[in-house]
């Protein structure tokens, strides 16, 4: 449990640290996850989206999230990692130390980009 209350924390100082949110912006911070297995594991994936559910019932009306699961390591996960950055996501969530290398490279194109590999 201590460990999912860190994990929201950390969480919730990502999403703000990308400044403060107007309650009259009509777009909504794209916050996005990549996990390795599926959310309902009860592992490390489940305590990950256990935190993003979390952002969504607290800053729903500010962040829209979204997730793909079982990616694996390697190319698989630069192309996830990618296509979410393509698509608008202006946070990423890496959470498999396997990512840390895709991460990078894709950090690298897209500088406005935040990543988190956690």
């Amino acid at each position: 449990m201590k460990y999912l209350v860190k994990l929201v924390v950390v969480m919730f100082a990502a999403v703000l640290s990308l400044g403060a949110i107007s309650t009259a912006s009509a777009d909504k911070l794209k916050v996005g996850f990549i996990y390795i297995g599926p959310p309902g594991d009860h592992g490390w994936t489940y305590a990950h989206d256990q935190g993003r559910l979390m952002i969504d019932n607290m800053l729903g009306e500010h962040v829209e999230t979204t997730y793909v699961e079982g990616v694996p390591e390697g190319p698989d996960a630069e192309r996830a990692i990618a296509k979410l950055a393509e698509t608008g996501h202006k946070l990423i969530f890496t959470t498999s130390f396997g990512y840390m290398e895709p991460t990078l490279k894709v950090a690298k194109r897209f500088p406005d980009v935040k990543f988190e590999h956690a």
